[in-house]
């Protein structure tokens, strides 16, 4: 699948990102693996040079894995030596790249799960693996008065540039459920016929389902009458009450105008997050595109290429999933896919307005 990386690039990427941004420029004894890794390993940085096309990774048959471990190795006792010298100056890119490593783990599984989900025989990756989602509770409406609120890092510990800087929102009265979307529910829109009903899609939404031949969420799939799930434990029974994932910004907006409601703003998510339930079962869309807050100015260098250029076409999600690092789950997180993705751990939280 296009969007998606083999495995091993991501363990070479990320080893790639502290060479390339850590250990160039400020170990002076550091020595290259191997200079054909700056172009197999090169995600999207322009400023550095060219790179694999990202549809062709899967491509990649060599460098093998044992390689790559090799080349791991090279650069964390390179990494190891140079914190311990105590390399004051390259602090916040050592805290930046960790941060980096830990998104990747994520995508990592995403990548994993959709490759595994192609194998006929529908293998696990993890036979233990279950769902963080809270038990089941009866949905409910939180109001929100509105008014001027406060939104974006406040610069107290690590945030990525794109989560700032802190300011001022105007929002109007408006309602927020309580907890995500369930898959009983999202089972219902199914059934009623919603991907069947172009009055619920946006334009491009329908286009999706009508060419990709859409007709349930990602991982849906019918056996014998019934309903099954593809999960990083294999093929499960669905399970009602668990929060529906796997969902494009396209199926969210769908689903919320045929019950009668709409997705949050991400100002309207932030400001409501802390009486929410349900938060890190599934990203939850919301109907923001993610554009630079006021005031953003992108970091100098190949560095301020990790997020602000892609701040075009692109939707935000808030909150988290079960493959995000505990620590990545805050009030502040902006995640951002396209609206047609479903591969990542999307997923739907309903608003209405209020007058």
């Amino acid at each position: 699948m296009p969007d998606a990386s083999p495995t091993k690039w991501h363990l070479a990427h990320t080893t790639w990102f502290f060479e390339t941004f850590v250990l160039r420029p400020h170990a002076a004894a550091y020595r290259i693996f191997d200079p054909a890794y700056e172009y197999l390993f090169n995600s999207y940085y322009e400023a550095v040079g060219p790179r694999h096309p990202r549809p062709q990774r899967g491509m990649i048959t060599r460098p093998g894995v044992d390689e790559i471990l090799s080349y791991r190795r090279h650069v964390s006792t390179a990494m190891a030596e140079l914190i311990e010298g105590g390399a004051n100056e390259a602090a916040s890119l050592v805290e930046l790249g960790l941060h980096h490593e830990q998104q990747h783990q994520e995508l990592l599984l995403m990548d994993a799960k959709h490759l595994l989900s192609l194998n006929p025989l529908r293998p696990a990756y993890d036979g233990q693996a279950s769902s963080n989602a809270e038990a089941p509770v009866a949905l409910q409406w939180i109001d929100c008065a509105g008014g001027l609120a406060e939104i974006g890092h406040d610069g107290n510990g690590f945030a990525f540039d794109n989560e700032g800087p802190r300011h001022k929102v105007w929002l109007e009265p408006f309602a927020i459920a309580s907890r995500p979307v369930s898959n009983g529910e999202y089972l219902a829109f199914v059934e009623e016929g919603g991907y069947r009903r172009p009055e619920f899609w946006l334009s491009a939404g329908w286009d999706c389902v009508t060419t990709r031949g859409w007709e349930a969420p990602l991982y849906w799939e019918k056996r014998d009458g019934r309903w099954h799930v593809f999960t990083l434990a294999g093929l499960q029974t669905m399970s009602a009450d668990e929060p529906v994932c796997h969902v494009s910004a396209y199926e969210a907006a769908a689903y919320a105008k045929w019950a009668g409601k709409r997705l949050p703003r991400e100002a309207e998510w932030e400001s409501a997050v802390s009486t929410l339930q349900g938060v890190g079962a599934a990203w939850e869309w919301t109907a923001s595109p993610y554009v630079a807050y006021p005031g953003y100015r992108e970091p100098p260098g190949a560095i301020g290429e990790y997020n602000g250029k892609f701040m075009a076409n692109q939707m935000v999600l808030r909150g988290g999933c079960v493959a995000t690092p505990a620590d990545h789950i805050r009030t502040t997180y902006r995640n951002f896919f396209p609206p047609d993705a479903r591969w990542m751990f999307g997923g739907i939280r309903l608003a209405e307005d209020r007058r």
